[in-house]
């Protein structure tokens, strides 16, 4: 599987929990914590190096305190990158995440990478219709699928164009949580890896939704590990795979709350398949509601010729 070796990552200057985002997303918390700021920069910079040391290469851009980004160490759910060259920027449900979309985070990657397209989706909310980058979508990229659990922030529609525009084949469902709730993005319950996907089947009531999900994941030679609501609920479906710029076995990088939460058998059905990488977040993940996939906004861009 085409696995990215960088990845950008955006150091916070405004965390804290946002209110815009809570009535869709229902893991986030309240966290009363007089060094918030200092707890999260902490985590941040230890995921940043556990990372490095890992082989991996990560771009840091620092937020800029104004206007106030609650969500900005999330940066994957406005903008994905291609190995064509194109970069799309994806429309945000929440009205204070759209000042996410930097252009000098763009300007940045463009003079180390080769940005040859910019597909701007965001004008599509407008007609409020939403589409959170790989929050929404999770991408298989060596097969050419893309899936996506349709929820306020996953439109069905768009979420069928991106997908015939990039030449993916889309397979979309609906997944919910214990409570029934919709689940906000489709990476909190899924990851596609090498060889190896980890899906709450549980949360895919609709059972012609579900086998569509498990033939797809088996056509494509993907050994399944499923996991329950309760592992869902600490962001164990939440993980990415890498690969080191090194060489070597493939990552898969997770929170450390998740790696917890796995049984030893699911870990070592995982570890056939990619290095476990965990990442100690729990101050981001428990007031952000994301965890460590969600940190991670791939760069799949061409490199520039030195």
């Amino acid at each position: 599987m085409p696995l990215a070796n960088t990845v950008l990552m955006v150091r916070p200057a405004s965390f804290g929990f946002n209110a815009e985002t809570a009535a869709s997303n229902h893991y986030q918390q309240h966290l009363a914590a007089a060094d918030l700021t200092a707890q999260v920069l902490a985590e941040f910079d230890a995921a940043v190096a556990t990372l490095r040391g890992r082989g991996v290469r990560v771009q840091v851009f620092d937020d800029e305190p104004v206007p106030a980004k609650p969500d900005a160490v999330f940066p994957n759910n406005w903008f994905s990158t291609h190995a064509d060259g194109r970069l799309l920027l994806y429309p945000m449900c929440a009205p204070n995440r759209r000042a996410e979309r930097q252009p000098d985070l763009i300007a940045a990657l463009a003079r180390e990478f080769e940005v040859r397209e910019v597909v701007d989706l965001s004008g599509n909310e407008l007609e409020n219709r939403f589409l959170e980058g790989t929050g929404s979508i999770i991408f298989d990229h060596e097969h050419r699928v893309a899936y996506a659990g349709l929820s306020p922030r996953t439109d069905a529609d768009l979420f069928e164009q991106v997908a015939q525009q990039l030449g993916y084949r889309p397979v979309a469902f609906r997944a919910t949580d214990a409570r029934g709730q919709e689940i906000y993005h489709t990476n909190v319950m899924m990851c596609v890896g090498p060889g190896v996907a980890v899906v709450c089947l549980d949360s895919i009531a609709d059972a012609a939704e579900r086998a569509a999900v498990v033939a797809s994941l088996t056509a494509t030679g993907h050994e399944i590990v499923d996991i329950s609501q309760e592992q869902v609920g600490q962001f164990a479906g939440n993980m990415l795979a890498l690969a080191p710029a090194t060489g070597g076995q493939p990552l898969l990088v997770l929170s450390q709350q998740a790696h917890d939460a796995l049984t030893p058998n699911q870990r070592q059905t995982l570890e056939r398949h990619a290095a476990l990488v965990p990442l100690a977040i729990p101050t981001i993940e428990t007031v952000g509601g994301g965890s460590a996939r969600c940190m991670l906004a791939e760069v799949f861009l061409p490199t520039k010729p030195a």
